[in-house]
């Protein structure tokens, strides 16, 4: 019988294994003009996004000639160097562009008054994919979709209003994640209090939140402890939000509020907003980040030294699998939902804190791990894909 997690006397699970990762977008009002560029190769790439090796491991990307298509992405606001999704997306296209030799051409995305109008630029360019990152272009996404159905679209944290045959959502149940590192949380902090916050109240955000809350409770039954969640309940969904994914400021703003509530573990899920809850977290000098989407430790490295872990999302993977599907005539619309199995969510390992993570804790966040992989635990979630 499988367990839910209102039932959590459980002991733990995760193996600390690497993906690559992403959240949503910025609502600002200020229309710009879109930015479109031909090629990815000639777009300035962001730092630090070296080409890793695919997850897949088991697809020869390098056998497929996509030399003949054009793959095509459009970034919510904040960026290819949002060091969150967008980054994500982008090295993934990159990737393709290196292994499969595929044309490619990217359109930035300063507002959500650009997302229409730099999807219909891609599909103008003869795009034969366009992919939108980010549950934000879903109107624009899924509005030309309908109008172009020889034209393959994705969707990276978001299904599509209208479903169709050349439309695929990209999605990620990242509370399985989370919720590993809401345990790990648990176990770690030193005032019995730890905190959240998301970016704008949308269910690619949320779904991170319920599964570290969840981690947390867990940790409380499995340890008779009584560790604090500020900034989310669960049952009511509702919680704190910078209302931005790009105002630093309101990061580092509800950051010290929780700091000042004596919290010292701080999983911000806001893209380039949470580098503001690290700066507040260094600042503080005695309290932890875990980052989101993409190994922090690395992509925001200036903050290494608080990085507890990284709940990660496999943006890049998707993103490569759907153009290499493109060019094998193997597309369709079935939903691609990353999960702990499949290697499309997980934590990144604690890095320098490693000698800090007790040998205890780290066995119980493995045994959770095993449990959510056979399906023995459910981490439950109105947000999930």
């Amino acid at each position: 019988m499988k367990k839910s997690t209102s039932f959590m006397a459980l002991l733990g699970a995760a193996a600390l294994v690497l993906s690559a990762c992403a959240d949503d977008a910025d609502t600002a009002d200020e229309a710009t003009t879109p930015e479109v560029t031909e090629d990815a190769e000639d777009t300035e790439e962001p730092e630090d996004t070296d080409t890793e090796e695919p997850a897949e491991a088991g697809r020869d990307y390098a056998s497929i000639d996509a030399s003949d298509y054009l793959a095509c992405l459009v970034s919510d606001a904040g960026g290819w160097d949002d060091k969150s999704f967008n980054e994500s997306a982008f090295i993934g296209l990159q990737e393709a562009v290196d292994l499969m030799s595929v044309n490619s051409s990217t359109a930035e995305s300063s507002s959500d008054t650009d997302f229409a109008p730099n999807v219909q630029a891609m599909v103008a360019e003869g795009c034969d994919v366009v992919i939108g990152v980010g549950f934000l272009l879903e109107e624009a996404t899924s509005a030309a979709a309908q109008a172009n159905p020889d034209v393959s679209f994705a969707l990276v944290d978001s299904g599509f209003n209208t479903p169709s045959d050349n439309a695929r959502p990209l999605l990620f149940n990242t509370a399985e994640a989370a919720f590993l590192a809401g345990y790990v949380a648990g176990g770690m902090t030193e005032t019995g209090v730890v905190a959240t916050f998301g970016g704008l109240p949308i269910p690619s955000v949320q779904i991170f939140m319920d599964g570290f809350y969840d981690g947390v409770m867990a940790y409380n039954e499995a340890n008779d402890a009584d560790v604090q969640v500020l900034g989310w309940d669960k049952e009511a969904q509702s919680g704190s939000f910078s209302n931005s994914f790009d105002d630093q400021a309101q990061g580092q703003q509800l950051a010290n509020g929780f700091i000042n509530q004596g919290a010292d573990i701080i999983m911000p899920v806001a893209g380039p907003v949470g580098l503001g809850a690290a700066a507040a977290a260094q600042t503080a000098g005695d309290v932890w980040i875990i980052g989101v989407d993409s190994d922090w430790y690395e992509s925001a490295s200036e903050f290494s030294s608080i990085i507890l872990t990284s709940v990660l999302k496999a943006i890049d993977q998707s993103v490569l699998d759907t153009i290499a599907d493109v060019a094998e005539g193997a597309f369709s619309s079935e939903p691609y939902v990353g999960t702990l199995e499949n290697g499309g969510v997980d934590i990144a390992p604690f890095h320098d804190l490693e000698s800090e993570v007790p040998a205890d804790l780290v066995s119980e966040v493995e045994d959770l791990r095993e449990q959510i992989i056979s399906g023995e635990l459910v981490i439950e979630t109105p947000n999930a894909p």
